[in-house]
């Protein structure tokens, strides 16, 4: 991956954003694809750059840039915080991690505490953590010192840094679905050295799908695609636990991931798969025989419905702070997705 890309992507890996709190990781992606295309941002908060605005059909790519997090709900008297979640957790593997409060003052640092396993009974040491029973500590003795850095609605994170394993695969507490947001600015970047696109490709860094799919909903709604591809993070099968005769084969550094399905329209499909061919990009298919639990889905259903379709990259560990991916995939997703425009004409039909 080119230096200056790379850059980015650390960039965006490291900035808090949960669902509803984008604002750090758009203003990272405005200030990239500015570059490269006309840039906006909507009322919802969705960032959108356009190339060749008026060239037709219309496509829209997405990737998310929300992450999952938490925020803070009540403060007791002693000082210690309580929280909810911001989309899915797994609540088990929730306690004994260092944690960051974005609030107005600054980023304030501390702990997920529970009761120590040396003081809990029998029973007790067997069951998963919940949050309910899960404090945040950021060493105040007492509420009002507490009330000095934090406020209820503050959102949190994970602190946990981008790392490249000794293999090559890179870790990151938000790659689900960063790693949309970035890929959608390169195909930006890609094509805005293009001499052949004839479509207006509208790129989104879309907000608030952990909890619904919302962004993406707005953004559709306001671009009125014909074509609409989003681009997430899919389960890799490829490790311990994970069977892929119900889930699929999917591999890491395999290449980027072809959806198949009802939600996917069987045009963009094929010509998703014909140019991973004649461009030679390694690509993966999986089949999914319902909604696919992405932007697609709202995308699809667009006002008199979007042909719609779906590029993931493989991540293992998803919605932990040690998710894991291939970088290669990534680039792949974004060279397949500028060449898919670049193949789209005005006189193409995607009615199935």
């Amino acid at each position: 991956m080119r230096k200056k890309s790379l850059d980015f992507l650390k960039r965006i890996l490291a900035s808090p954003s949960p669902s509803g709190y984008e604002q750090p990781v758009q203003k990272i992606w405005t200030e990239y694809t500015e570059e490269y295309a006309d840039v906006r941002t909507d009322f919802h908060g969705n960032t959108i750059g356009v190339i060749n605005p008026k060239g037709t059909p219309r496509v829209m790519f997405a990737g998310h840039c929300d992450e999952i997090g938490f925020l803070v709900r009540y403060i007791d008297d002693k000082g210690f915080i309580y929280f909810g979640a911001i989309g899915g957790f797994d609540e088990s593997i929730i306690p004994g991690r260092r944690i960051e409060i974005h609030s107005s003052k600054g980023p304030v640092r501390g702990v997920i505490g529970k009761a120590p396993i040396h003081l809990m009974n029998p029973d007790d040491r067997k069951k998963a953590s919940e949050i309910k029973d899960l404090w945040i500590d950021i060493g105040a003795k007492n509420k009002k010192e507490t009330e000095k850095y934090v406020s209820i609605g503050d959102p949190i994170t994970y602190l946990n840094d981008f790392m490249e394993l000794e293999t090559g695969l890179a870790v990151a507490r938000a790659f689900d679905d960063r790693i949309g947001s970035f890929v959608v600015a390169e195909i930006l970047r890609i094509l805005s050295e293009s001499k052949s696109l004839k479509a207006s490709v509208h790129c989104v860094s879309s907000v608030q799908e952990e909890i619904g799919l919302r962004g993406a909903k707005t953004s559709a709604h306001g671009i009125d695609p014909a074509i609409g591809i989003a681009t997430d993070v899919t389960f890799a099968t490829d490790q311990p636990g994970v069977d892929p005769k119900h889930v699929g084969d999917i591999k890491l550094g395999g290449g980027p991931v072809i959806a198949r399905g009802p939600n996917i329209n069987p045009r963009v499909f094929d010509l998703l798969v014909e140019t991973a061919k004649n461009k030679k990009i390694p690509y993966q298919v999986e089949g999914i025989p319902r909604a696919t639990g992405t932007d697609a889905n709202v995308i699809q259903t667009t006002r008199a419905g979007v042909a719609a379709g779906l590029v993931s990259i493989p991540v293992r560990y998803m919605h932990t702070p040690v998710e894991t991916l291939d970088l290669g995939d990534a680039e792949n997703a974004a060279k397949l997705m500028a060449a898919f425009a670049e193949a789209i004409t005005p006189d193409m039909s995607f009615i199935p």
